[in-house]
């Protein structure tokens, strides 16, 4: 297996030192998206050359690893994964093989795909490349008034929550960013399709007494209709 992963890699003029960089990027971060720029454009630039051979190597250990051409990203997912619009596999979740991430955290990317979705439908906020671009204070709004949560109140809880969303390439802010001002701007990215559902969405807002189910909106619709019967 590994003189013909060396042979195509030769014929793609990517190195095993370059294959295993990728993989190692794949394995830490779980994703690449070449918008960052720098580092992470050559990587995926050359993750895409290999693409077919990468598929099959993480494949081999149950891994699915799924490009998104349209907004140039790669997103690796552990076996038993759900992954928003691609059949389940038939393997059993590795709960040990999952990030570890913070309930905050979470809550946020939760806002953040309810923000996502209103920029979509809006229009206005959405840029060339799939970004809704929203202030810092919409996250906390957001949090409080659709998930009754709030925003973290220290500063370096909110820090945390912004650095952690960063490293799993759901938002992206400038250089300069601060959190002292309200104002800030966040581009929110369209890799959060492929973190987190419409049923991961819906689901979640219905738990927090936000949103119906279909089973709810039925169950009303039943007691109506009982109600007037004589």
């Amino acid at each position: 297996m590994m003189t013909s992963l060396e042979a195509k890699l030769t014929e793609r003029n990517i190195t095993q030192d370059r294959f295993r960089e990728v993989t190692t990027r794949l394995f830490a971060v779980g994703t690449i998206v070449r918008a960052e720029g720098g580092v992470e454009e050559r990587l995926y630039d050359d993750a895409r050359r290999i693409a077919e051979l990468l598929e099959d190597y993480l494949g081999f250990s149950g891994f699915r690893l799924i490009h998104d051409e349209k907004i140039e990203a790669f997103r690796l997912y552990a076996p038993g994964t759900h992954i928003p619009g691609v059949q389940n596999d038939e393997l059993d979740p590795v709960p040990s093989l999952r990030a570890k991430t913070s309930a905050d955290f979470v809550a946020a990317a939760l806002a953040l795909r309810f923000l996502y979705q209103q920029g979509l439908a809006d229009g206005s906020t959405l840029s060339d490349k799939g970004e809704v671009h929203i202030q810092l204070e919409a996250l906390a709004t957001t949090l409080q008034t659709q998930l009754k949560r709030p925003f973290p109140e220290s500063m370096t809880e909110r820090r945390a929550v912004i650095m952690e969303l960063r490293r799993h390439r759901i938002i992206r802010t400038s250089s300069n960013f601060t959190m002292t001002d309200e104002d800030e701007l966040i581009a929110i990215l369209p890799t959060i399709m492929g973190l987190m559902g419409e049923d991961v969405l819906v689901q979640a807002m219905a738990a927090e007494g936000v949103l119906e189910t279909e089973e709810d909106a039925d169950s009303d619709t039943d007691e109506d209709e009982a109600e007037q019967q004589p």
